[in-house]
């Protein structure tokens, strides 16, 4: 028989967003259903997140002996077990997935349905056989792989970042479709392990990134021994007897095929919403998402949206931002609105990639004039005692020392970016930075060494100079 719940709100989808959203109300009191059609914890914690960044501290280790010889210290190359490494991948899911589980959530008084979910009207929610009445209802049903169209990549067995993770063998040769962040990061991090790789972008690597801190990851997959196509189309793909064969089309127009055991599509994401019938709750959404207002909620004033549903920005931590966000609205009618301008990413590639803000380009065409300040790793004293001194950390200030954005590239990149977030956060100037007591030796010093050079023009000038000279005369 169907069976009816009454309830203050549902929330569609467990992944992180959605997980916050259950989580926070239940714990506040509200009574909280959360509908999951797949496994606990989605995208971030069993395809994304969580296993790539389990696989890129496997290969990060793979490499350590083609470093160590300037430190004085030898190590034969590696022997890499493939399904060993592949096995931490799972392991490291399985240690974390009880924190997800339905079985912890069902403690915190959550009612979890594991079903797949459609709307029946304006507040009401079908799982399954059960009908939910919603006072507030939360669409937090992430993303999936978008796939390019291609000719005959329909017909191909082609890996997605859903798929890849479950590779018990070591390709022969991994194609990737796409260089953004997540074609990057496998793209590294395979090759580390031994494998063959080569990565095919229709436009340029890292495209959205700084150029100029790109080029330092780019660089590295090359030495590590990617081989890159950049600015190359794929006209074809073909399911042969001696494996996948791609046609490229490059931007010269010459065309060339390559041959690979296994092809993986890393080229972006799209919402996953086909299954929602959102017209019955008169929700409306495009190509890149649910429509929402600054307080996320959709067209429908009871129905919310978060994460990727959205389309606003592809993170699992804007997501549980987002969470916040619908708590405060959906809970306690608080009209708290969404600001995406500071949302921190991080290229997890070696070195790492972190930006917040506005990039040079950007700050450029809005602000006009702007002062750049870098400071690089090689002039960082525990980068050269570490013998790793690649990298820097370059900031963007407006004349007044308005922070406008950040870019490090650099070991750590994600971690040192952390003050800086918070700097502007708080709308904190960049004398704060420079203010900034930092312990000694520390990575974290190149910041406030860039912070500095705002000052270094009036403070070493001749005026400066003078001013000391007089004040020299009396005693």
């Amino acid at each position: 028989m169907a069976e009816r719940i009454d309830c203050d709100i549902a929330v569609i989808g467990g992944g992180s967003g959605g997980l916050s959203v259950a989580a926070g109300a239940a714990l506040m009191g509200a009574s909280t259903v959360l509908i999951e059609r797949g496994r606990m914890g989605g995208d971030c914690l069993n395809y994304g997140c969580i296993p790539s960044k389990a696989l890129i501290a496997a290969a990060r280790q793979a490499v350590i002996w083609q470093h160590s010889a300037k430190l004085g210290i030898r190590y034969d190359e590696p022997e890499i077990d493939f399904p060993a490494v592949m096995r931490h991948v799972k392991n490291t899911i399985a240690a974390i997935a009880p924190h997800d589980s339905a079985e912890r959530f069902a403690a915190l008084g959550v009612r979890v349905l594991q079903a797949e979910a459609y709307f029946a009207g304006p507040g009401i929610v079908q799982a399954g056989t059960t009908m939910v009445h919603a006072r507030r209802i939360v669409i937090a049903t992430g993303s999936k792989p978008a796939i390019p169209p291609i000719p005959g990549l329909e017909a191909i067995p082609y890996l997605t970042n859903e798929t890849v993770f479950d590779l018990t063998e070591a390709p022969i040769h991994l194609m990737i479709l796409g260089g953004g962040a997540i074609g990057v990061e496998l793209a590294q991090a395979f090759r580390r392990l031994g494998i063959r790789v080569t990565l095919i972008e229709r436009l340029t690597c890292l495209s959205r990134e700084d150029e100029e801190l790109s080029d330092l990851l780019i660089n590295a997959l090359r030495e590590d021994g990617v081989v890159l196509h950049e600015r190359t189309e794929v006209t074809q793909a073909e399911n042969t007897v001696s494996g996948i064969v791609l046609t490229l089309r490059h931007a010269d127009g010459s065309t060339d095929r390559i041959a690979g055991s296994h092809l993986l599509v890393a080229t972006g994401r799209k919402p996953d919403l086909a299954s929602l019938d959102l017209a019955r709750a008169g929700i409306l959404a495009d190509a890149r998402g649910i429509t929402v207002d600054n307080r996320l909620r959709s067209t429908n004033r009871r129905v919310f949206a978060l994460g990727d549903a959205t389309g606003l920005s592809p993170f699992t931590h804007t997501a549980s931002y987002h969470a916040g966000v619908v708590l405060k609205n959906a809970l306690f009618r608080f009209p708290a609105r969404a600001d995406h301008s500071l949302i921190p990413r991080v290229t997890y590639g070696d070195p790492e990639l972190a930006a917040v803000g506005l990039s040079e380009a950007e700050a450029r065409a809005s602000h006009g004039r702007i002062t750049i300040l870098r400071w690089p790793f090689a002039e960082n004293d525990r980068a050269r005692a570490e013998g790793r001194m690649e990298g820097l950390v370059k900031a963007i200030v407006s004349p007044r020392g308005r922070i406008l954005g950040v870019a490090i590239a650099g070991p750590q990149a994600g971690e040192l970016i952390q003050p800086w977030i918070l700097a502007m956060q708080k709308r904190l100037g960049i004398g704060a930075m420079q203010a900034m007591l930092v312990p000694y030796p520390n990575r974290g010093e190149a910041s406030k060494r860039a912070a500095g050079d705002f000052y270094r023009p009036k403070l070493f000038s001749p005026l400066t100079r003078r001013i000391v000279q007089f004040l020299a005369r009396f005693d």
